[in-house]
């Protein structure tokens, strides 16, 4: 008798983990830091300024869902101890939504670990890694953290400008499949002037 309500428990709790599962996609699984190029002889005082955000890759970002996102931009104002005050400027529900926060330099030139991680609940590691950049154009950025023991990355497409040239894209697409991502995980944000001409 006790042997068959200990195989009726562990049925149910396998069907419970199958429903935990189905509820949750299967992510991607995001590649190890050292497999992310990084920018050779990082400049982060050029680095610094005003970009936008011309393109989005990742492990949790779906076309479907993701097609009509609008563009934004992303501030990074360099600070004496070599870290970034990072600043997004989104249009949120015809407001414009400012997100800030801090990256804060590793031991490798052009990877930034986030400042003050203990403020965001559930957040258990977060890495940023600049993994190309010509600095007054472009710049390819990777992004991995680990939220509720859960492992997200994406890749950003950043540019000086609104519009890059299609190699650019084509690069980036190409660049992104190449950790995994599918083409229903890129998406090119639909550019606006609101917010993110404002400063």
């Amino acid at each position: 008798m006790p042997l068959g309500l200990l195989w009726l428990g562990l049925t149910l709790l396998g069907a419970l983990q199958t429903q935990a599962q189905d509820s949750t996609p299967n992510l991607i699984p995001a590649p190890l830091l050292s497999k992310v190029p990084l920018q050779p002889n990082f400049q982060d005082d050029q680095f610094q300024g005003k970009w936008y955000v011309v393109g989005l890759a990742g492990n949790a970002i779906s076309k479907k869902e993701d097609s009509q996102l609008k563009m934004y931009t992303t501030n990074f104002e360099l600070k004496e101890d070599g870290s970034y005050n990072v600043t997004s400027i989104l249009l949120r529900n015809q407001l414009c939504d400012y997100f800030v926060r801090t990256f804060v330099q590793t031991s490798q030139p052009g990877q930034f670990g986030l400042g003050n991680i203990q403020a965001y609940p559930g957040l258990q590691r977060y890495a940023v890694r600049v993994a190309a950049t010509n600095y007054n154009q472009f710049a390819m950025v990777f992004f991995k953290k680990v939220f509720q023991n859960r492992e997200y990355f994406k890749i950003t497409l950043y540019g000086r400008t609104k519009e890059l040239p299609s190699e650019l894209q084509e690069n980036f697409t190409r660049f992104a499949k190449s950790l995994g991502l599918t083409d229903d995980n890129i998406v090119f944000p639909v550019p606006i002037d609101k917010c993110i001409d404002d400063q």
